[in-house]
């Protein structure tokens, strides 16, 4: 039996993206994303929680995340969990990290938030190969689209 493995988050970023590229030249980005939620405590005062996610985008997406996505902007991202694990070089204990590894990322906000559109979403999809590393852009699709958004114009486009 397959099984699921599927995060959406939206939230807003921590920090710009942090673009590298790998010793064959592919393009990454990393960040953070921050998510919050509201909830009534014991004693029946509302708190908030916020929560950090490691976000890694590849290829066509990190050079997306690296031209638009900015510090505080609010961003929607489509992917899957995956776990590293390490022993840490001074105390020999073993070290585990999770992170997001984007498949899809759409801009949320205006330009100047982050947002890369006016008042209007960019919708970037990445759809791996056999390799998993090659991601093909595809423009905005309908069902990944924001309530209310106006249409994406060519000026919206990043290529």
């Amino acid at each position: 039996m397959k099984g699921v493995n599927k995060v959406i988050l939206v939230g807003n970023l921590g920090k710009d993206p942090e673009i590298k590229f790998t010793p064959q030249g592919t393009q990454v980005a990393k960040f953070s994303v921050a998510t919050s939620e509201k909830f009534k405590g014991k004693d029946g005062q509302w708190q908030e929680r916020t929560e950090w996610h490691n976000v890694t985008l590849w290829e066509g997406l990190a050079k997306v995340a690296g031209d638009y996505l900015k510090k505080g902007g609010r961003v929607y991202i489509e992917g899957r969990l995956r776990t590293h694990s390490w022993d840490d070089k001074q105390t020999g204990q073993k070290k585990y990290m999770t992170e997001i590894v984007g498949s899809d990322l759409v801009l949320l906000g205006g330009r100047g938030e982050g947002g890369g559109g006016e008042n209007a979403g960019g919708s970037f999809g990445a759809s791996a190969s056999s390799g998993g590393n090659s991601f093909d852009q595809s423009g905005p699709e309908p069902e990944h689209a924001p309530a209310g958004s106006s249409p994406i114009t060519d000026e919206d486009i990043p290529f």
